[in-house]
Parts: C-alpha cells; sequence; structure tokens
C-alpha cells in the first residue's frame, strides 16, 4: 500500500475490531513481530490489529457510499432554465397576476386593524370583571 488512507474513527474501530476477531479466531498475523513484542502487548490481538493498521498492510478497503442525484431533479432545473424569461416579461406577469388578486378581492389582512385592538381589550376587561 503506496499510501495511507485516512479513516474516520468509526471505520477505524470498525477495522480494528474486526481484524482483533480475525486474529483471535487464530488467522495469521500479517506483521512481522517478535516474541518480546508479542509478551509486551500481552498477545492483544486489539493492539496487533491497531499495528497492522497503523503499518497500512491490511487488505482492506471500505465502501463510502455517495448520495444518488435523480434525473428527475436534475431534468426540472433544465426546463426551468430554458424556459425562463426576462426581466420585463416577469414583470408583467406579476402585475397581471396582482390585479386578479385585488379584482377577487382574495386579500388577506395581515395587520390587526383598530377594531380587532378595541375588541381584544375589551373581551380582557370582561374577563377581568368576570374575576
Amino acid at each position: 500500500m503506496t499510501e495511507k488512507t485516512k479513516f474516520s474513527k468509526y471505520e477505524r474501530a470498525r477495522i480494528i475490531g474486526a481484524r482483533a476477531l480475525q486474529v483471535s479466531m487464530d488467522a495469521p498475523i500479517l506483521i512481522k513481530l517478535k516474541k518480546e513484542e508479542l509478551e509486551d502487548i500481552n498477545y492483544d490481538p486489539l493492539k496487533i490489529a491497531e499495528k497492522e493498521l497503523d503499518n497500512g498492510i491490511l487488505p482492506i478497503s471500505v465502501n463510502r457510499p455517495m448520495p444518488r442525484k435523480k434525473k428527475e431533479d436534475i431534468e426540472k432545473i433544465k426546463i426551468e432554465d430554458s424556459a425562463s424569461e426576462n426581466d420585463e416579461e416577469k414583470t408583467k406577469v406579476e402585475e397581471r397576476e396582482e390585479k386578479e388578486i385585488i379584482e377577487k378581492g382574495e386579500m388577506m389582512e395581515l395587520t390587526n386593524t383598530e377594531e380587532d385592538i378595541e375588541e381584544s381589550v375589551s373581551e380582557e376587561a370582561e374577563l377581568e370583571d368576570v374575576e
């Protein structure tokens, strides 16, 4: 392995755990360790697997799936871009739509009128009188 790949801590934990399980089940150790080194680490499969990973000799590949692009979304964007109108046409369409809304009387009031405020104050006063 010429280039070390950078693994996330989760990938690293998974790789070391899987390899340690193999080593504990008597799989051959891929790194040459002296008997003294093995005794220093107490023949610990986790430490052996970690040394193998650090030396880059484990034949393990990690599959990192990428999100899939939907063809529908891409086509829709392309259609919208190609059918775009210039600014003057857009403003004319917006003005026509505004006129239609005004004519139909579909305007909604977003703020409280003075009458609404007076009604809410009088309702609060009645509630206080009842208590």
